[in-house]
């Protein structure tokens, strides 16, 4: 059996395909989730129903059967969706009131690697804090002899999951945009190009069918070398926007028609501002790392904002316990209650166009207020001996400051913030910054804080 130290991480299982995970691996994972989610709900095995779904990689095929087969080996119901976008199988567990689900991907992870990401019902994802090391102890106290008895059904998710979709916006407002797609020969050619042609809205559509060789780049938008392409063709088409999405399609990620590519925090606030127009007064949940762009927003405009830890799990619980409307994360997670509280990469798409329509405004119009007033650094990671004590050191030094330790530790002071966070799985630590001065000020300040993390 696989090393699962090496696999099970902080919100997901992740690893490199027949060395770190193989069918076996897939096999007993899922026999652990099924004792786990049997644990969570209270029910019997025999009781549950559960999801499942796969993305384009090449692996997935076979060990999205070998998932199957585990969950059925110890008696479970599986409701398998085939090929289908991560948010659709959060959609299938929520909408359907499933015990819990499965996902076979590795988001935006290399050719190489495969992974799974779990929810239980509601489609609250299960992370080390609830959920995943249950899966990890059944699998590692020895699983015996499998009852059997379980059952699946196949289901085809897409038609109605994009009627549903495209009921978060008023189609009638969507103005002729020349829009770029990159799907990284993901998940979202098929999950959001049917729902665009619907629109009147010109697609050029770039990497758009699925494919795990992965022929033309990685895909995960967050990388600048990932985003070239995509940059280029919107300012050589004269497009109005481009949206590129990561492997699974859970994420989208926007350039505007300058070929600026549009941070997660600003992005957040735009978002906000929609969902705001819809539900007044609403909560917006945003994470520590974002810039103040966000609070400002949503409190300008009657909102609540509530600062959060990073990661889907800790949003998604949140927004369940206490009824957050949206939330925002630097990284490109954007989470829906009107979705079962899961991040979507479909949504925030059509909020977008929708959003420019109604403003009759191209995307760097909207964006030139925060660009013009928040200047922030982008998360930079540096490696660090000993992560507690060189987070202690930055708080002693600044001492005059409001610090809170909501997630990691976050330094305020008027007119510049920052956050610095330990990483879950590596010494490093994570440092975003902000400056409400100047690009010239916040560069500085970022210059000499890192200074002193890798001092």
């Amino acid at each position: 059996m696989t090393d699962l130290s090496r696999i099970f991480k902080a919100y997901d299982v992740r690893g490199i395909y027949g060395t770190d995970i193989d069918g076996d691996t897939a096999e007993a994972i899922g026999r652990g989730l099924a004792r786990a989610l049997s644990d969570l709900s209270g029910k019997p095995v025999g009781d549950l129903k559960i999801g499942l779904g796969r993305d384009m990689r090449l692996s997935a095929p076979e060990l999205a059967l070998r998932y199957r087969e585990g969950l059925m080996a110890e008696g479970a119901h599986v409701v398998d969706a085939g090929m289908v976008g991560t948010e659709m199988l959060y959609w299938l567990v929520g909408s359907r009131e499933l015990d819990g689900g499965l996902m076979c991907t590795a988001s935006h992870n290399p050719k190489a690697y495969t992974g799974a990401k779990m929810v239980e019902r509601g489609s609250v994802a299960l992370s080390g804090d609830r959920g995943l090391a249950e899966v990890r102890a059944h699998i590692e106290h020895g699983l015996g002899e499998a009852p059997g008895g379980g059952s699946f059904e196949e289901v085809d998710l897409y038609a109605d999951f994009q009627k549903v979709a495209l009921q978060v916006i008023d189609a009638s407002v969507i103005k002729p945009l020349k829009v770029v797609v990159d799907g990284g020969n993901g998940m979202a050619g098929p999950m959001v190009g049917p729902i665009l042609d619907r629109l009147p809205v010109e697609v050029i559509e770039t990497y758009w069918t699925p494919d795990g060789e992965f022929p033309d780049h990685e895909p995960n938008p967050l990388l600048p070398e990932n985003r070239e392409f995509i940059i280029k063709k919107v300012l050589e088409t004269g497009a109005d926007l481009g949206i590129a999405w990561d492997g699974d399609a859970d994420r989208c990620f926007f350039i505007d028609g300058e070929g600026e590519f549009v941070p997660g925090d600003f992005l957040t606030a735009l978002l906000a501002a929609s969902v705001l127009e819809k539900v007044p007064g609403a909560d917006i949940l945003y994470d520590v790392r974002a810039s103040r762009a966000v609070p400002d927003t949503v409190e300008r405009l009657g909102g609540r904002a509530l600062v959060n830890r990073v990661g889907h799990a800790f949003f998604k619980t949140r927004m369940r316990d206490e009824g957050g409307e949206f939330g925002g994360e630097v990284s490109g997670h954007y989470y829906f209650k009107a979705f079962y509280n899961a991040d979507s990469g479909t949504i925030p798409a059509l909020l977008i166009l929708e959003l420019l329509s109604k403003r009759s405004a191209t995307l760097a119009e909207l964006l030139r207020e925060y660009r013009s007033r928040y200047f922030i650094s982008g998360e930079i990671n540096s490696t660090v001996a000993d992560q507690q004590a060189k987070m202690d050191e930055i708080k002693a030094l600044h001492g005059e400051a409001t610090i809170t330790e909501l997630d990691g530790i976050s330094i305020d002071y008027d007119d510049w913030h920052f956050n610095v966070r330990p990483s879950n799985t590596e010494p490093l630590l994570r440092l975003n910054l902000e400056s409400l001065v100047s690009q010239e000020d916040m560069e500085a300040k970022r210059d000499e804080v890192l200074a002193l993390i890798r001092a």
